[in-house]
């Protein structure tokens, strides 16, 4: 059981404590409520520029890597549709110097002509690098604009265009830095070879003077029910044809996110997953096979995406695939089938809990989903899905009438006459 202590600082900032006496580390971990769902859709790729400006510099602290790395920490983020996530590690001793350096970035960011152009370059290299040069990589646009027509999940962090964030001006970032990246729109979580009751001593000297910017409303709209299934085909120099097959979801909050996150582990966890056993081991349809959720905030995507085995019929292969899609959807799983999914489950929850690092980003992750106390509950919410809860959700989910198919093939060569 990983334990903590709660606080909530005048200004609306959520702090966790979980102390860890066996780590001579600490971890500082800032969960901003803020993706790219939350973006203008004129306006898009916001979220994973400020992922970039927040290290440009602050108020008093021109070179945040620099001075963390002289305390002998180190740091990263991560931005997703539906959060940012800020994070350092350091020796336990200099946990003062981190929150100095979260605390003075949210306070007031480096608003320069300068810091702005030299992250929107980065920016604007990594979309064309991974996302216009790399093969398959406008595979998560193109599917996006396939399953979603109205939620603001229909495009992905990087942005729906390029000319989005080339075309940001200071007044932009700034009104959303000051929209979003206010403390009563953040959850901080301190873990490690602290104590809690210096800690968020510490937090109240550095924090507790940040003025509240009230949590922006979200309104989004609501994606309509699909009642048929879509499909779209494009061709790009790529190695090989990929298959990618979407369905709509439930949110990460629902009762059924369990069963519906095992039922892509009974189809795809390893090579005992249905899908590599049958059809990329014993049938050669696929080379390459994989069942997944995206455990989004509001409803998500069940995906299957496969690699073609060299000179398959893809029809054949297709039709193979929705025949154990039809299997699973029709006969209730085995008990032993099921326990393994269990048990990988349980082995990863474990796994996920090792670091202080791990811990504290979890805290805050399932602070944000409502409760950070739920993550002691997630193995046993994971144990109590039963093979007929798997069957059910096969049946709402896999349905054939809500299937998006995006066909990515690779171009041939035309033969000279």
């Amino acid at each position: 059981m990983i334990q903590f202590q709660k606080r909530v600082l005048d200004n609306g900032l959520t702090v966790l404590v979980h102390e860890d006496p066996s780590s001579p580390m600490a971890a500082v971990n800032i969960l901003y409520d803020v993706g790219a769902r939350d973006e203008d859709p004129a306006r898009t790729g916001f979220a994973h520029l400020f992922e970039h400006l927040m290290f440009g510099g602050s108020a008093n602290i021109p070179d945040f890597d620099g001075v963390l790395q002289r305390a002998g920490g180190n740091n990263n983020a991560f931005t997703s549709n539906d959060i940012t996530n800020y994070y350092d590690v350091l020796p336990a001793v200099n946990l003062e110097t981190a929150l100095w350096l979260e605390a003075d970035r949210m306070h007031l960011l480096d608003f320069s002509p300068r810091s702005l152009e030299v992250q929107r370059k980065v920016v604007c290299e990594e979309f064309k690098e991974h996302y216009i040069n790399q093969p398959y990589g406008d595979v998560w646009h193109l599917l996006r604009e396939l399953t979603y027509t109205r939620h603001p999940y229909r495009w992905p962090t990087i942005g729906l265009e390029l000319k989005h964030v080339e075309d940001a001006t200071l007044e932009d970032v700034e009104a959303f830095f000051y929209k979003h990246y206010r403390p009563d729109n953040a959850i901080l979580c301190v873990a490690g070879g602290v104590k809690a009751e210096q800690t968020f001593q510490l937090v109240e000297k550095w924090f507790g003077g940040i003025e509240a910017g009230g949590r922006p409303p979200r309104n989004l709209p609501q994606e309509p029910q699909q009642l048929e299934a879509r499909e779209k085909t494009v061709e790009a120099e790529v190695p090989v044809d990929v298959l990618y097959r979407a369905w709509p979801m439930c949110a990460r909050r629902d009762h059924d996110y369990h069963a519906s996150d095992l039922l892509s582990d009974v189809l795809s966890a390893g090579e005992s997953g249905r899908l590599h056993r049958r059809l990329v081991m014993e049938n050669e349809l696929f080379s390459d096979l994989e069942a997944y959720v995206m455990g989004s905030l509001d409803e998500g995507l069940f995906v299957v995406e496969g690699k073609y085995a060299e000179g398959v019929d893809r029809a054949e292969a297709e039709a193979a695939l929705e025949a154990e899609l039809e299997a699973i959807r029709s006969t209730p799983i085995g008990e032993d089938e099921l326990e393994k999914v269990r048990n990988q489950s349980e082995a990863h929850e474990a796994f996920g809990n090792v670091s202080v690092l791990s811990k504290a980003m979890k805290l805050c992750y399932f602070e944000l989903l409502g409760d950070a106390a739920d993550i002691n509950q997630e193995t046993d919410r994971y144990r109590s899905v039963t093979a007929a809860d798997i069957q059910r959700v096969a049946r709402e989910i896999l349905r054939p009438e809500r299937a998006n198919t995006l066909h990515y093939r690779a171009k041939r060569a035309v033969p000279a006459l």
